[in-house]
């Protein structure tokens, strides 16, 4: 008799996400020795996405990553409105997925890429996943498919290493219940840096 937990931790996941195929996209990146910012967990704390988004533009960082709970799609709306970096997004567990597609894709914006459950981008050979969950970040990492994944939902700033996977949770944006935090990726030289917003 075959368990209902058989198979990989990625394939339970992905059966208990409801995973489709069309929730899933690779994105290549052709440009190369990039610093990516990674966020996470906005939950609609427009003060606090606008100053990091404004930050990300004085530095010129090309890409952005957010791994879910954006929150108002109002706000999206309007952070995006003249934004010139690249940003991915995925789903986290407050959205409401309509209207966030809805906004994404009336937007009109070409460099603002909704993922759904899952991203991955493959920038200077490095594979890059990300996903909003705890548990399929890990799940993604144990597949050693991956270079780094990226994920949410604990608020918290974290980072391990699965194998030859780093796994990293940049913090949140809200503020709750611990300090807003987003981390910063050199595809370079492989460094990743953590940064305190009140502290920019």
């Amino acid at each position: 008799m075959t368990s209902r937990t058989s198979g990989s931790p990625l394939k339970r996941c992905l059966r208990e996400l409801a995973f489709k195929p069309v929730q899933y996209q690779r994105f290549h990146e052709a440009k190369k020795n990039m610093k990516i910012a990674i966020v996470s967990d906005t939950h609609g704390n427009a003060p606090n996405f606008k100053k990091v988004l404004d930050w990300i533009k004085k530095e010129k960082i090309k890409l952005v990553i957010h791994c879910g709970d954006i929150g108002s799609p109002s706000m999206l709306e309007e952070m995006i409105k003249d934004f010139p970096s690249r940003m991915h997004l995925v789903f986290g567990n407050i959205e409401d997925r309509y209207r966030i597609t809805k906004t994404v894709y009336e937007s009109g914006r070409k460099n603002v890429i909704l993922h759904g459950e899952l991203g991955e981008i493959k920038i200077d050979g490095k594979k890059i996943a990300f996903c909003h969950f705890p548990r399929f970040a890990k799940a993604l990492a144990q597949t050693q498919k991956y270079d780094i994944v990226f994920y949410g939902h604990t608020h918290r700033p974290w980072e391990e290493k699965i194998g030859k996977c780093r796994l990293v949770n940049p913090g949140n944006l809200s503020g709750f219940p611990y300090k807003a935090t987003f981390a910063v990726y050199d595809t370079e030289t492989d460094k990743l840096e953590l940064k305190i917003l009140e502290k920019l």
